[in-house]
């Protein structure tokens, strides 16, 4: 099996649970997962004050080889994620190609934003509900509905990530990945 390849998009703000978890569980999976930070530099600032580096900046790749694209919330790192027009057109074509793309917390606004969740089921953080086009919200933890996934927020990031790894490489590896960190449902 070919290795899979994961972007995370982090801007200023982002929570830093909900993205890092992500590339913690996928990395652990055997994923490759990169960090790419949305600004010019790859110095990111959390919601929470933790400073850190990405992997790349999103002028350094094209993102042809990306099984899926990930976005996490948090304020005021979702409203940067939504005004970034690299991203928005990233995520346009991507999502016109069937690509796989996942949201969790405030982010999954920006795909509302964008028409991906019309006709779907979705869920966001309780806060911003109101703000989804979607053709059903839930209150489940992880809403699948074809490529897209969504998730609630910071409680929520294991079994979001565990539902990634799952969609990317199988059932059995992320109850391997959810025993090894002692997670349970």
């Amino acid at each position: 099996m070919a290795e899979k390849k994961v972007y995370i998009f982090l801007a200023d703000g982002f929570e830093d649970i909900e993205g890092l978890t992500v590339v913690d569980l996928m990395r652990r999976a055997g994923i490759q997962i990169q960090t790419v930070s949305i600004k010019a530099e790859k110095k990111i600032t959390t919601s929470h004050g933790i400073e850190m580096f990405t992997d790349m900046t999103m002028d350094e790749t094209d993102f042809a080889d990306a099984d899926m694209l990930v976005l996490p919330g948090g304020m005021p790192g979702t409203k940067y994620l939504g005004a970034c027009e690299p991203l928005l057109k990233l995520l346009k074509d991507y999502y016109n190609k069937e690509g796989k793309i996942a949201a969790i917390c405030a982010a999954p606004t920006v795909l509302s934003s964008l028409g991906f969740l019309k006709g779907r089921k979705a869920t966001c953080y309780p806060s911003m509900m109101s703000q989804l086009d979607c053709g059903e919200a839930l209150t489940d933890s992880v809403v699948v509905d074809g490529n897209i996934t969504t998730s609630r927020g910071l409680g929520t990031a294991l079994p979001f990530a565990l539902s990634l790894i799952a969609q990317l490489l199988s059932e059995e590896k992320a109850k391997e990945i959810a025993a090894s960190v002692v997670f349970t449902v």
